[in-house]
């Protein structure tokens, strides 16, 4: 039998295959080890948030609530108001005893002896009766807050007593001073040591002690630079008064 050679070109087509084959065979043994590994790994970060201890975000405003709960109570008499027209200030007028008064506070009726609660938590400063305006409860609240109520028939909280918002302090009344309201609630707000119109506050946000304890901040910070300042103008004057004298002698 003769023995027969294969052609140059078959042999390198033959050498070809068997490197490819080789790659081939590496790549796949490659990838299977690499997607092993990364199975292993468990990547929970896939499902986790970014950040692990997130703190919740709490509101740092109080909203005011309005002193009643009952939907048959409307303003019997409002507010004085110096910017409001001649006809508005009329009805916030308040004659007693041949002496007409400016009412700084609202007076709320339409019902006998209904629920009158807190705007606000707080804690009860002073509950008394009084000849001319009937039982008084007042409340102090955050952020220089105070709140009265009065013309009541009943109290149900004392001195020193912690209340919550909405919590019932007692019933509407009747008093000497607005007996033409007859059974009603005269509620009063003070806000930063003024007197304030209520219906202009109800519903709405109202700053927290660290809102007050920044704007302190920022007050004693700029009294401390107008103090700074005026320091500076005292010093630049005593130069400039001095500058002025020794000119004077020099001159002489």
């Amino acid at each position: 039998m003769t023995g027969r050679r294969l052609k140059k070109p078959v042999l390198y087509g033959i050498y070809a295959l068997g490197v490819i084959g080789l790659i081939g065979t590496f790549y796949l043994a490659y990838k299977s080890v690499a997607t092993s590994q990364f199975k292993g790994n468990n990547p929970d970060y896939v499902n986790d948030t970014i950040f692990d201890d997130t703190n919740p975000v709490v509101s740092d405003v109080a909203t005011l609530k309005r002193p009643y709960t009952s939907p048959e109570i409307k303003v019997v008499k409002s507010y004085y108001d110096y910017k409001a027209d001649a006809d508005t200030q009329k009805k916030s007028i308040i004659y007693y005893e041949n002496t007409y008064l400016q009412s700084s506070g609202v007076s709320y009726g339409g019902k006998d002896n209904f629920d009158v609660t807190a705007v606000l938590a707080g804690s009860v400063i002073e509950v008394k009766k009084d000849d001319v305006l009937g039982n008084i409860i007042q409340i102090r609240h955050e952020n220089e807050v105070i709140s009265t109520y009065q013309s009541l028939s009943e109290v149900s909280v004392k001195k020193g007593d912690t209340v919550t918002q909405g919590q019932i302090l007692g019933k509407s009344g009747t008093n000497s001073i607005s007996s033409d309201l007859g059974n009603h609630l005269y509620f009063e707000l003070v806000i930063n040591g003024q007197t304030v119109d209520p219906e202009l506050y109800y519903d709405k946000a109202l700053p927290t002690n660290s809102s007050n304890s920044s704007n302190d901040n920022s007050t004693t910070d700029d009294k401390k630079d107008t103090a700074t300042n005026d320091t500076n103008t005292d010093s630049n004057k005593s130069s400039d008064d001095k500058s002025t004298t020794d000119n004077k002698e020099k001159a002489e």
